[in-house]
């Protein structure tokens, strides 16, 4: 029970992350920047940005993301966990084909499948 536990909160950074990725890719779409030629209007477009409530939630779960992961460096070596931070680029990006219709091609397949094998290696405590 105590190792599924320790390993919630690595799981929990890497859920927040990518969950805050998806909601910051999509929200970004509803602002238009080819109107962005002053500061003006760049501080203005940046402070609709940040009150975006999806936005505001999305840099919520990062927040706590950042709280879980420090309490997951409490139970393990840094060298263990860290690599389990690279599944959320496997998620962001399996997430973005899913969702947003982004281009699969054999690069990002073979670039999964290395990131994926590398942790488990890099995982097993022999």
């Amino acid at each position: 029970m105590k190792f599924i536990l320790n390993h919630s909160y690595i799981f929990l950074t890497i859920l927040l992350t990518v969950l805050s990725q998806l909601i910051i890719k999509w929200k970004m779409s509803d602002f238009n920047y080819s109107d962005v030629s002053t500061y003006q209007d760049k501080i203005v477009l940046i402070f609709f940005m940040l009150i975006n409530p999806l936005i505001v939630l999305a840099l919520v779960f990062i927040f706590i993301a950042g709280l879980s992961w420090m309490i997951a460096l409490t139970k393990f070596e840094l060298s263990y966990a860290y690599p389990f931070t690279s599944l959320s680029l496997v998620f962001v990006t399996i997430s973005s084909i899913i969702i947003f219709g982004e281009v699969v091609n054999f690069q990002k397949i073979f670039g999964i499948m290395f990131i994926f094998f590398g942790i488990i290696i890099l995982s097993l405590r022999l």
